[in-house]
């Protein structure tokens, strides 16, 4: 693994254990796993905890469950249908930049799993009075690298084009293609920034063909196997985990409408429609659905070919309702919002189109600040005279993928 270090260090936030949070957390775990007989022996030991260092630490068991709930309540992911094989990984005393960007690789290692993608997710240490003990800048932990072309435009995924920026000036040395993937941007509170070089063999990518177009392959297009969101925060009984990558396995849509096709992305549409055939001249001869579904083709077909897991978004609509039915019957509600989790292709053909949702947002949860948004674009939050200042260079929307 390779590794460059650079300047900034992790400075201390606003930092509140919420004790009925906290409370309210150890009842619902107590509760969920049938260990009522043990609550308050344990709330005792919280609040103690808490009246002598300001914070408490959750037991092994309670992350791991924390976790789970957290991933059940995200109301912008369709497919927690599995929230329970969640695999936690406790890595919450590791604090030495080598070794969490190591543990990031591990942890794609431990998903990717030969290409049967498992739901993981690894636990670096909360925030504490004196802040973030280490913070993951990218939005995943594998994403590709946009670099500007002299003519004009992206070479490469333009959503990556601010963190490729600022590793390039901490000393990455990026190869300048359309699928280069970004290094890892670790900031520790005594070490700075520092960049690690995921090793390739720890990479599984899928080159994606047609099962009918021949030329599709010459296209070049390829997408990485495991989605492992970095830059989310997990909040857990008042404690909050900035750093905690997990990741489940893809929805097609995902890849072969967003990434691929979204005209902020690596908007492949118009090459795909010209190379069909198709009458590009207005969009009501229905090109881009043409295209587009043909895209989705390949997508599906080629992780199917390579074994990578991975769903469509018609039976992962399925699921999703099959999850709802459960959390109803288990006297729970199932917070969901609807325009993330209706497909961005086909939607009302898919049976999570046709209902309305509970919107409410329950704790444990993850969730997304404005200082982790402006890190995944490679903009530090505050004011950094060693990385120098530059506005940013192109504002995109989080991507469902």
């Amino acid at each position: 693994m390779t590794i460059r270090q650079g300047g900034g260090g992790v400075r201390s936030g606003n930092w509140v254990v919420d004790l009925a949070e906290a409370e309210a957390f150890l009842r619902q775990y107590h509760q969920e796993t049938g260990r009522g007989d043990l609550l308050y022996p344990r709330l005792a030991e919280v609040r103690r905890q808490l009246d002598e260092t300001g914070t408490y630490r959750h037991t092994p068991e309670e992350l791991a469950f924390g976790a789970r709930v957290a991933w059940r309540n995200s109301a912008r992911c369709i497919g927690r249908l599995y929230w329970q094989s969640l695999q936690v990984r406790d890595r919450r005393d590791v604090t030495d930049a080598a070794e969490v960007a190591a543990e990031c690789v591990a942890h794609l290692r431990t998903a990717t799993n030969g290409g049967r993608i498992r739901p993981v997710i690894t636990v670096f240490g909360p925030d504490d009075a004196a802040g973030p003990p280490v913070l993951i800048w990218n939005e995943q932990l594998v994403r590709y690298a946009g670099h500007l072309r002299f003519e004009g435009g992206y070479t490469g995924d333009p959503h990556g084009f601010g963190l490729a920026e600022l590793a390039a000036r901490l000393g990455w040395q990026p190869p300048g293609g359309p699928f280069d993937v970004l290094p890892l941007v670790i900031e520790t509170r005594e070490q700075g920034l520092r960049v690690f070089e995921i090793p390739g063999e720890d990479v599984l990518e899928v080159p994606l063909v047609h099962p009918a177009l021949d030329w599709f392959a010459d296209l070049g297009l390829r997408w990485y196997a495991v989605p492992a969101i970095s830059h989310m925060r997990l909040r857990i009984g008042g404690l909050s985990y900035p750093a905690a990558p997990f990741n489940g396995w893809y929805m097609g849509t995902e890849i072969g409408v967003r990434n691929l096709c979204d005209t902020d992305r690596y908007d492949i549409l118009p090459e795909v429609g010209r190379r069909l055939g198709l009458d590009t001249s207005s969009d009501r001869t229905l090109w881009r659905d043409q295209a587009l579904v043909e895209v989705n083709r390949a997508v599906l077909h080629s992780f199917d070919h390579a074994g990578v897991t991975i769903s469509d978004h018609h039976t992962e609509s399925e699921r999703f309702l099959k999850h709802l039915a459960r959390e109803e019957l288990a006297g729970r509600s199932c917070p969901a919002d609807w325009s993330w989790i209706v497909p961005p292709m086909s939607g009302a053909l898919t049976a999570v189109f046709h209902r309305y949702y509970d919107d409410s947002r329950p704790r444990p949860d993850f969730h997304l600040d404005e200082a982790a948004r402006l890190r995944a674009e490679g903009i530090s939050p505050r004011p950094d005279p060693r990385l120098g200042t530059r506005p940013p260079a192109r504002r995109c929307p989080v991507s469902h993928g």
